[in-house]
């Protein structure tokens, strides 16, 4: 086993520092009657603690922590890649960082030309007719798309009949929360045996009562499914619309879109797809994409180029805002930075290279866990212990122990002892190797031996059960 050692320190809240120095106010002599009484405020309850505690404090707790910063990070399905500084040095620029949002268009033209340009390459990847940048996390995203779906039957006066939005078994769980929220009744449908779409169960499910069928492709196995066009055909023969979650976007950047797959929306997850940070609830963004009958129905404003400069367009009000102002503009800027460095030529080289450590790492743990469905993987791989006799947490708990962060386990559901692994293209395949090796010394260990781990690690195995049911977020 790697040799590693989480670091551990008795650490307060901060608000529970006492800093050993005093503190003094700076004397000034000034009317207390300049302010009205009216928009004076009391004294804010903050504790007041030296720089050096402050520092110290979050320091420490970085180093208990782990991140895309410390090592290979292979969760299934959440494109956790290593996120490169000079897009965070671009979004820390004062001009952006430090810009209010009800400033007069004419003084923010920089920063209208990068969310315009951000518009453009998305329609450009996503071979999608027009974008919206307001929504500010992956299943805010989502429920636009829904949303869209709902305004789009509404004004065809067809909603009351359209009540269903249909989900494979293999969807996102968002998928399903989504549709729910946006008021619809969820269907679901299988997988055939080779984990795609059963062709038949979806010509059942989809009727004159479908609003949409939403789906990523490749799906949460990594398998990218062939008969998509025949599926596009099938639910807008049924006049309902096709929805793409863009969570697995990183496997086919360049090489199609779901523009030429024949969606109607699409979702991007900025933060996963195109390296900027995410995780811990924000920070996020997911521009929504459409074709062209559903182009007046996005959240506005959307940035324009007109004669005299950019500018807001808040024409597209029939659906109404989904957030405050313009959208996670740090999260934007972000992708922008990606986008614009990596080019085209790029981007197609981060998906090829994300497929091939997918695959090589496929290959490798293949001798120790089942691979889930054969075939060529794209962006991830689903792997079963089931076989081994191992639990999928028991394993997922050794790798932790390693020093090394754990894959999603138990999804998705139709998998048992599930381990969903995404390298990303930012590992080396020293990473994949030293992860492939965990794998195999995992499930040749004895259930005892496996079941003390974590050892290493500040706390040791939780009662995670208790944890769920009698939780405790604050003392």
């Amino acid at each position: 086993m790697m040799s590693y050692k989480q670091a551990k320190y008795d650490e307060p809240f901060i608000k529970d520092l006492q800093s050993r120095t005093s503190f003094e106010t700076i004397s000034e002599d000034y009317d207390d009657g300049i302010v009205p009484s009216a928009m004076l405020n009391k004294e804010p309850k903050v504790p007041v603690i030296a720089e050096y505690d402050v520092v110290r404090h979050f320091t420490r707790l970085s180093q208990m922590n782990y991140s895309v910063d410390t090592g290979f990070y292979p969760l299934g399905s959440c494109t956790m890649k290593f996120n490169p500084k000079y897009a965070d040095k671009i979004a820390s620029m004062p001009f952006f960082s430090e810009m209010h949002p009800l400033r007069p268009e004419w003084s923010v033209q920089g920063t209208l030309r990068v969310m315009f340009e951000l518009q453009e390459y998305l329609k450009e990847i996503s071979d999608m007719d027009e974008v919206s940048l307001q929504p500010l996390a992956g299943a805010q995203g989502e429920l636009t798309g829904v949303l869209i779906i709902r305004k789009y039957f509404e004004l065809r006066k067809e909603l009351s009949t359209r009540r269903e939005i249909v989900v494979p078994d293999s969807a996102h769980g968002t998928n399903p929360a989504s549709a729910a929220m946006g008021g619809f009744n969820v269907v679901e449908i299988p997988s055939n045996d080779k984990g795609t779409v059963d062709l038949d169960a979806l010509r059942y499910a989809v009727t004159d009562r479908t609003a949409a069928f939403m789906i990523t492709n490749p799906n949460t196995l990594g398998i990218f499914d062939p008969n998509i066009s025949e599926i596009a055909e099938i639910v807008h023969s049924k006049g309902a619309l096709l929805y793409y979650d863009g969570a697995n976007l990183n496997a086919i950047l360049g090489i199609t879109s779901p523009g030429l797959m024949g969606f109607d929306v699409v979702h991007f997850n900025l933060h996963k797809t195109f390296a900027t940070p995410h995780g811990g609830g924000g920070p996020g963004a997911a521009p929504v994409a459409v074709n062209r009958k559903l182009a007046d129905l996005l959240p506005g404003p959307i940035v324009r180029k007109g004669e005299s400069g950019y500018y807001l367009d808040r024409s597209n009000n029939k659906l109404g805002n989904i957030a405050s102002f313009y959208g996670s503009f740090g999260v934007l800027l972000r992708a922008w930075s990606y986008i614009k460095r990596n080019g085209s030529d790029g981007l197609k080289m981060n998906s090829y290279r994300a497929v091939l450590n997918a695959n090589y790492l496929a290959k490798k743990i293949s001798k120790d866990v089942r691979i889930s469905h054969t075939g060529l993987k794209k962006h991830e791989v689903v792997a079963s212990s089931e076989e081994s006799g191992k639990r999928a947490l028991d394993i997922a708990k050794f790798i932790i122990d390693a020093g090394m962060h754990a894959p999603t386990i138990y999804f998705p559901l139709i998998v048992k002892e599930a381990l969903m692994i995404e390298p990303t293209e930012t590992v080396t395949k020293r990473d994949l190797d030293a992860f492939a090796d965990l794998i195999h010394e995992a499930v040749t260990s004895t259930q005892e031996e496996l079941h003390k781990h974590p050892v290493n690690t500040a706390s040791g195995r939780l009662d995670e059960v208790k944890a769920t049911r009698d939780l405790v977020l604050k003392r």
